[in-house]
């Protein structure tokens, strides 16, 4: 009975360790190694896509802040309004 027991663990312990070989030595493969880096790079450039994406939405959120807060979205003075003066080099072009 001890005899069958180690005879069936030895197969056991064998036939995992040749599957496992082999799964590696699959892994190893120049076709699979070419999978494993264009996977890498979809996954890279996905990843920089997303990056982009955060930095304009960021861009535009702090430019509609910058508008705000320096009133260059606001309504253009109407016609009868008052001007204000203009200083500067541009003055005497009034």
């Amino acid at each position: 009975m001890r005899r069958l027991f180690w005879l069936t663990m030895g197969v056991t312990i064998g036939v995992l360790v040749v599957r496992k070989l082999s799964q590696t030595a699959e892994k190893l493969t120049p076709q699979s190694m070419a999978g494993n880096l264009a996977d890498g790079l979809r996954q890279l450039a996905a990843a920089i896509g997303d990056f982009g994406a955060d930095v304009r939405d960021a861009m535009a959120d702090r430019e509609e802040e910058l508008r705000s807060g320096t009133g260059l979205d606001a309504p253009l003075p109407e016609q009868g309004a008052v001007a204000l003066p203009r200083r500067g080099a541009h003055a005497a072009d009034s």
